[in-house]
């Protein structure tokens, strides 16, 4: 957990000084992947204190507050970052498929509005999590734990079911059905003469590269969710199983955790823009701090190029008592 808290606040923070920096205008699929950055980003940031807790034997000591809010941030990642995924797949789609038709759907304006529902929309889903984590002491551990206190069985089943489906197959079936569509324009070499699907080619291999990765690394987590549900209503028996169950819901929630710090690689490799745009602005920004201030400035220097201001525009790691 230390480890990917390290690298992914610093890639995040990195990728979001890009975009917000940057003299240019963010595109529609900056938007959203910024704003996934920005999950991830806050995700991370919780990391630490779940690393305390393990390793003070599942003793928390910071309090009812930070119990909440710290597993509602997970909750809140898992949902966000993929429906961010879906309308990055989505634009794509509007962007190659639906060329001549696509009109006031990719405009930044409208990113923005949808990028605002799907923050509302993952606290919403989050809201069962921040009414029943609660900070008690259990008796038979003898420690002050965070943990989930639903009031009944049920809960935990309806809650995995609703991650299952609205937090994974609805949105997976939009990226599938947009991704075969682009995969289809891009393999389609008639549709290579058009100017406008070459210029969009590039930014495509970005997004198809960071919804693969994506799938792999939360597709586990997903599949132990499902398993864990069918435990719960006692169709496995034996401690064999529930083993089994626990170790794959541990190692698939790490490799689930993982994505946030892997996605800023991708934009890195693969995204020949970003590196474009990150060049300039931590060469101007190296530039300035280089320049003795009351030296005046190269005539070919444009201080456009960095904002001088900037403006703001999962897992169930439980104990079950």
């Amino acid at each position: 957990m230390w480890f990917i808290f390290v690298l992914g606040f610093i890639e995040n923070f990195f990728v979001i000084s890009v975009f917000v920096l940057h003299k240019s205008r963010c595109t529609v699929a900056e938007i959203y992947l910024g704003n996934m950055a920005a999950a991830d980003l806050i995700f991370v940031s919780g990391l630490p204190f779940w690393a305390i807790y393990i390793a003070n034997h599942f003793y928390w000591p910071f309090g009812a507050f930070m119990c909440v809010a710290v597993n509602s941030l997970i909750q809140i990642n898992l949902y966000s970052s993929i429906y961010f995924l879906m309308m990055v797949s989505v634009d794509r789609y509007l962007a190659l498929v639906k060329t001549m038709s696509v009109g006031r759907l990719r405009r930044p304006w409208w990113a923005k509005v949808s990028c605002a529902i799907i923050w509302m929309f993952s606290f919403v889903l989050s809201m069962p999590t921040m009414v029943f984590r609660k900070v008690m002491f259990i008796e038979n551990f003898n420690t002050t734990a965070c943990i989930t206190k639903p009031p009944s069985a049920d809960w935990f089943i309806a809650t995995n079911i609703i991650m299952n489906v609205l937090g994974f197959l609805v949105p997976l079936v939009v990226i599938a059905f947009c991704t075969f569509q682009i995969i289809g324009v891009l393999r389609n070499n008639a549709m290579q003469q058009f100017k406008e699907i070459n210029n969009e080619k590039k930014a495509t291999w970005l997004v198809l590269s960071v919804l693969l990765v994506f799938i792999i690394c939360w597709l586990p987590f997903h599949v132990f969710t499902f398993i864990d549900t069918f435990d719960t209503l006692k169709v496995f028996e034996g401690c064999a199983a529930a083993l089994a169950i626990e170790i794959g819901n541990q190692i698939s929630s790490y490799i689930a955790y993982s994505n946030s710090c892997i996605n800023p690689l991708l934009y890195v490799m693969v995204g020949n823009h970003f590196r474009k745009k990150a060049k300039e602005v931590y060469w101007q920004l190296l530039a300035r701090i280089k320049s003795p201030k009351n030296q005046p400035m190269p005539r070919n220097y444009s201080g456009v190029t960095v904002r001088t201001s900037i403006s703001m525009g999962q897992q169930n790691l439980i104990i079950r008592a």
